[in-house]
């Protein structure tokens, strides 16, 4: 199921962009806290005083089995936030994982089954299906980006462009699909972009001196970059001791020399302009790093569907 070759699609360029044979190694789980935070409120949004439907319609001791399945191909990421809904709606319901987070798979698998009450299935089905699909697609859509920036150096990287308050959920499914994760907020990392470095201008502050003096106040932990919109700032840049130089909105010829005059002494990140039919190309460059923001605040949710299929025999089982 998830180790056969799938046809290419076509990016917006026209390019094939295949998924890879398999997706990115799963990484380190959520916090199990943190992911029941964030379902128990999208739980609680959709069903503030109960399932209305459900509690009509439903016989109380109606036994349930739902299938997730998958109705175009993909990476998977939602293990973690399907256990949650279910759990979180109700008591008694058992959810088996058939494609794990990281591992990808064809239109029309079976990704898990979930058996329970069915009063708690029907109220989880779509706060579960929202994020299982949204994780997907942001794991999927990575998986291509990466796909496309084979045989180069360049590391896919998100940003900060992710939805309020699902941004630990997002990142987790960009690493599924094998990104990697930028700054994970403000107060982890420098990072000084154009408006910063416009306050300073303001100020008539010299870049590489105002620059040096940041740098000094801040551990020898904390990670320095710096953005810049045109070639003759990166010298300044690099005086004042950024770790990173990050090219914003360069032509793929002025990267390419923007890479060669950082020269090593820094990475170098390139973002802005970077979709499925651009990617390849600024890869190629030599950049390090390129980040995305489409990957999170633009991506399209994958097309998974739960489809309940309850039986006498499941039922007795399940009571068994």
């Amino acid at each position: 199921m998830t180790n056969t070759q799938l046809p290419a699609r076509t990016g917006t360029g026209g390019a094939p962009t295949p998924l890879p044979r398999t997706g990115g190694a799963a990484p380190l789980p959520l916090p199990a806290r943190a992911v029941d935070d964030l379902v128990s409120a999208a739980l609680a949004e959709d069903a503030p005083w109960g399932d209305l439907t459900s509690h009509a319609l439903i016989p109380e001791n109606a036994i349930a089995t739902a299938f997730l399945t998958a109705r175009e191909e993909g990476i998977f990421c939602g293990e973690q936030v399907l256990e949650a809904a279910f759990r979180l709606a109700g008591t008694g319901t058992a959810v088996i994982q058939l494609v794990r987070d990281g591992e990808r798979f064809d239109a029309g698998a079976i990704l898990a089954e979930i058996t329970g009450p069915a009063r708690t299935v029907l109220t989880a089905e779509r706060v579960a299906l929202n994020l299982a699909q949204r994780l997907s697609g942001i794991a999927t859509l990575t998986a291509r980006f990466v796909a496309e920036t084979e045989g180069t150096r360049a590391r896919i990287a998100d940003t900060r462009k992710t939805t309020p308050g699902l941004r630990a959920l997002e990142r987790y499914a960009l690493r599924c699909g094998g990104g990697f994760n930028h700054r994970y907020s403000l107060s982890d990392a420098v990072m000084a972009k154009d408006n910063h470095l416009a306050v300073l201008a303001a100020a008539g502050l010299d870049l590489a001196a105002a620059l040096r003096e940041a740098r000094d106040k801040l551990s020898h932990t904390v990670h320095f970059e710096v953005e810049v919109d045109s070639l003759d700032q990166i010298e300044p840049v690099l005086a004042g001791g950024a770790d990173t130089v990050l090219l914003d909105n360069f032509s793929v010829e002025d990267l390419r020399r923007g890479v060669e005059a950082v020269n090593g002494r820094a990475l170098t990140e390139a973002s802005g302009n970077v979709r499925l039919d651009t990617v390849a190309a600024i890869a190629a460059t030599g950049v390090d790093i390129i980040s995305a923001g489409a990957l999170t605040h633009s991506v399209r949710a994958l097309d998974l569907g739960l489809d309940i299929r309850a039986s006498l025999a499941a039922q007795q089982e399940y009571r068994e």
